[in-house]
């Protein structure tokens, strides 16, 4: 769950981008990429600011509580 201004970020490497994609759950759709973990970060918040900016209204009516975990499976 964020506060107000905090939002939780993912951070996915892609390979095949050789960097890492950006992803804002509470937002759905805002998305961002960087090469390194601080580029992606950077351009997050940037995203983030953009997507407030064009749907203030809608986005803090579809902010939602994320619950994250990561869990080892083998195959």
């Amino acid at each position: 769950m964020s506060n107000k201004g905090r939002f939780l970020v993912n951070l996915i490497f892609d390979p095949e981008y050789n960097g890492y994609v950006a992803d804002v759950p509470e937002l759905p759709g805002c998305m961002s990429e960087g090469k390194t973990v601080e580029a992606a970060l950077k351009n997050a918040r940037k995203a983030i600011k953009v997507y407030l900016k064009a749907a203030p209204l809608a986005a803090r009516a579809g902010r939602r509580e994320v619950l994250t975990s990561q869990v080892e499976v083998s195959v």
